[in-house]
């Protein structure tokens, strides 16, 4: 556990950094008189979406294929005649190719039916594909990057330096160096290829960047399980994809003026994104050593792994949770937003509701997903999509904007017991203990009293000093009842770091 807390910790500060990034940009770009609209925001948003769908489509399973199998053709060949990601790559492109040819052949049906209450997209359709392109090649290199441990410098591209470039954009376009949204547009596209191409360079200068056509004998040997693999994980990632994202393609879809809803709607999304920090760093430290126990058979290694993610987790979405919730409405007033954003505010509510329950459950699709079960992720992927695509669409229908936020709760409510009730009949592995419901209790305790306090102030030094007294309290809480076991060494690096223990 020390390495991937230490790898954790690390990426953690560079996915907050990316994060602060993203909320400066987020704020650049809905604040009263950027210059920038709501349609536009939505927009940018939507390209995220649309890419997330391409990548899910053309990568035909080639990231599990890479994560399942990177142990044995690193154990049994040399890196020169390692072929794992030159296939990886390849039928990646070629997945690309026929989304290209499908896309570009009913653009009308994609513009004139289904997204005629964005007019913004038609305008930008085909930046779209070279947006997705780059996106789709970076998540491959992203999943090799991890098995090479080099989550961290994966984490910094796409949470710092991509975001750190939109920054440099909107403040372009804001000071009118960049005279029109176009040439943000035609950038902004370019930006995930430019990240592949430094990833690149990055393994090619440390010479563990090698392909060869030539078929190796691992990959003759599994080839058959290579492509079960594939195929079955291709189709549950695709489903579980395609399911995070289509609340804002149903809501650009949908809704009148579809473009500023999304927008206000991604305000929501971003927000609550910054409870996902600790996910998305633990998950990146943990495949690789998931992968490994597996393959060793070493299951008390990943049920350690199962129950420090889930309540390391659960401490930090529900701290950062109520900590948002505390502030939302004044940080839309203090920081000058732009008024029509507060409908963003029980947006973020149900989405949060949505990602404590997720993280809660800790890393229990990467344990699947590493495991000889990796085709559950198939069968939960479909119950997931059963049930998310009809919820999104008449919720939205029925309930407006904040129809997805209800439908993405009750979806990953119903998805991650199922995940949660199959590993326990199956391995016997469970999460939860007395501390996940003390978390909970504390959280929950923490907010009431801070509300109480300070529900009646405004202006940005109330919003430090609420949240400050928050975390006071929170933190003092987490270290009595001493919730997790990493929290104490966490504080001892920190604190050595600083110079303040030698």
């Amino acid at each position: 556990m020390s390495t991937i807390r230490r790898q954790s910790i690390i990426s953690s500060i560079i996915v907050y950094t990316g994060f602060a990034l993203g909320f400066l940009n987020t704020y650049l770009f809905t604040r009263e008189n950027s210059g920038l609209t709501k349609e536009q925001f939505g927009l940018t948003n939507t390209f995220i979406a649309i890419g997330t769908v391409f990548f899910s489509f053309s990568c035909l399973g080639m990231p599990s294929f890479i994560t399942k199998f990177f142990p044995y053709y690193r154990s049994h060949l040399p890196p020169k005649k390692n072929d794992q990601l030159t296939w990886a790559l390849l039928v990646t492109c070629i997945g690309y190719l026929i989304v290209v040819i499908v896309g570009v052949s009913f653009k009308h049906i994609l513009i004139d039916v289904i997204f005629k209450n964005s007019p913004e997209l038609p305008k930008y359709y085909y930046w779209i594909f070279i947006f997705g392109f780059g996106f789709t090649l970076y998540n491959v290199m992203d999943a090799y990057a991890l098995q090479q441990r080099q989550a961290v410098m994966t984490s910094f591209l796409k949470e710092v330096l991509f975001r750190f470039f939109v920054t440099i954009l909107i403040v372009l376009t804001t000071f009118g160096i960049i005279r029109n949204f176009d040439v943000f547009i035609t950038i902004y596209s370019f930006l995930f290829i430019l990240l592949v191409t430094i990833v690149f360079i990055f393994f090619r200068k440390k010479n563990e960047l090698h392909f060869t056509f030539t078929v190796s004998r691992v990959t003759q040997k599994f080839r058959k399980k290579i492509l079960q693999l594939a195929s079955y994980v291709w189709a549950g990632s695709l489903i579980f994809n395609f399911s995070t994202v289509f609340d804002t393609i149903v809501i650009a879809a949908v809704m009148p003026n579809g473009m500023a809803f999304a927008g206000i709607y991604s305000l929501a999304q971003n927000i609550s994104s910054l409870m996902q920090a600790p996910q998305r760093a633990i998950v990146s430290s943990a495949i690789g050593p998931l992968s490994q126990a597996w393959k060793e058979k070493d299951y008390a290694k990943i049920k350690l792994i199962y129950h420090r993610s889930s309540i390391n987790q659960l401490i930090f979405s529900c701290g950062m949770f109520c900590l948002i919730w505390l502030n939302f409405k004044d940080g839309v007033y203090t920081f000058h937003l732009q008024k029509d954003y507060l409908m963003a505010q029980w947006v973020f509510f149900f989405i949060g509701l949505a990602k404590i329950i997720d993280m809660g459950t800790g890393l229990n699709s990467q344990i699947i997903g590493t495991s000889s079960f990796w085709r559950f992720e198939f069968t939960s992927g479909l119950i997931l999509l059963a049930l998310t695509l009809p919820f999104n669409y008449f919720l939205t229908k029925h309930f407006g904007i904040i129809g997805p936020a209800y439908s993405n709760l009750i979806s990953f409510t119903v998805y991650n017991l199922i995940r949660y009730i199959f590993l326990l009949r199956k391995f016997k592995m469970q999460p939860f203990d007395a501390k996940s419901l003390y978390t909970l209790l504390l959280a929950a305790l923490c907010y009431f009293i801070c509300y109480w306090l300070f529900s009646s102030q405004m202006g940005f030094l109330w919003i430090v000093l609420r949240s400050a007294v928050f975390v006071a309290i929170f933190a003092a809480g987490m270290f009595l009842l001493k919730l997790t076991p990493d929290a104490l060494p966490v504080l001892l690096t920190l604190k050595k770091k600083l110079g303040f223990q030698r």
